[in-house]
């Protein structure tokens, strides 16, 4: 129920309002249906990227910056 406290709304005025309080809600409820995650798409993920774990640094990580070719 809405309740008008101060002045005094033309009928147009008071339909305008109630039709964006009425917009905000079906808003709000579409917003909660559709709050399930999209699944991710594995093109993006960066653990596709970076499967194994990077060397190290350390006192001969400088032998392995060199791939003979």
């Amino acid at each position: 129920m809405i309740k008008v406290v101060r002045g005094n709304p033309t009928p147009e005025e008071l339909a305008a309002a109630l039709a964006v309080v009425q917009a905000r809600s079906v808003a709000l409820a579409s917003a909660a249906e559709s709050s399930v995650p999209a699944p991710s798409d594995a093109w993006s993920d960066p653990a596709r990227v970076a499967r194994h774990r990077l060397p190290q640094p350390g006192p001969s990580s400088w032998a392995r910056t060199y791939w003979p070719g």
